[in-house]
């Protein structure tokens, strides 16, 4: 998991907390117009994407559109346009990563199932930083789950004076209590995948095991949709999801601990 490290000092600064989609997501505020009434009412909206999101894909609401397509209710045609969508990035995902990537995933009966939240979380950060970047003179970071995305208003500057800069702590796999190192950021996602946490949770669709080893993969790269799909990729595939990630994912760079 990642947490954002942050200052005490200015620019002004707020912070947000909602629990959605099964996960505490945060959203941090920085710069001038942190506490304007335009900033509070772009962080609702960007929670409400969250939300939207959450009505359409969770696995633990028997009425969302992804579990009444799950059950054979609806088919694609009569849900919402996002399914489709999702279910082209899965497919990509799956393409480029070697097929370390999967969006069929164990169910509590022993079987296969569609499971989109697995590139779902990141989508949504992406989707609902779009609230926030037209805000004139601030800068964000979203955390949902430990996973998390920094933007800025496209006044600031990405480096020198005026620029804010986020310093991401990473945590060690070994000792939670501890941060193994740090990434500085004032645009970009950050997203690790590993058992630290939630132990043996990450699927291999090469093996049909879950992973149950130690360590984890923290990626850093422009959006949190990819950067989340590669760390996952990365820390169940072997030598072949390396040479794919070398290979299909410009922009992005990995770190193991």
């Amino acid at each position: 998991m990642t947490d954002p490290v942050v200052s005490h000092g200015p620019p002004p600064r707020r912070a947000w907390v909602e629990h959605v989609m099964g996960m505490p997501v945060s959203i941090h505020v920085r710069g001038a117009a942190a506490d304007s009434a335009l900033t509070r009412q772009a962080v609702m909206a960007a929670y409400e994407v969250f939300h939207d999101l959450d009505r359409v894909f969770s696995t633990y609401r028997a009425d969302s559109d992804l579990m009444r397509l799950r059950r054979g209710e609806v088919d694609l045609d009569a849900c919402s346009p996002l399914v489709a969508q999702a279910l082209a990035l899965g497919e990509e995902a799956a393409r480029r990563t070697g097929g370390a990537f999967t969006t069929s995933l164990p169910t509590a009966d022993g079987g296969l199932a569609l499971d989109l939240t697995g590139l779902v979380k990141g989508w949504a950060v992406d989707r609902a930083a779009e609230q926030l970047r037209p805000l004139a003179r601030i800068s964000f970071c979203i955390n949902a789950g430990g996973d998390l995305l920094v933007g800025a208003s496209a006044g600031l500057p990405a480096c020198g004076p005026g620029a804010i800069d986020w310093r991401i702590g990473i945590e060690d796999p070994a000792d939670r209590s501890r941060i193994a190192t740090t990434v500085s950021l004032t645009a970009g996602a950050v997203a690790t995948s590993g058992t630290a946490a939630r132990g043996a949770h990450l699927y291999d669709p090469a093996t049909g095991c879950m992973v149950g080893r130690t360590g984890s993969v923290t990626v850093v790269g422009p959006t949190l949709l990819w950067a989340d799909v590669w760390a996952t990729a990365l820390f169940v595939g072997g030598g072949a999801a390396s040479r794919a990630f070398a290979r299909e994912a410009p922009g992005y760079r990995s770190l193991g601990l």
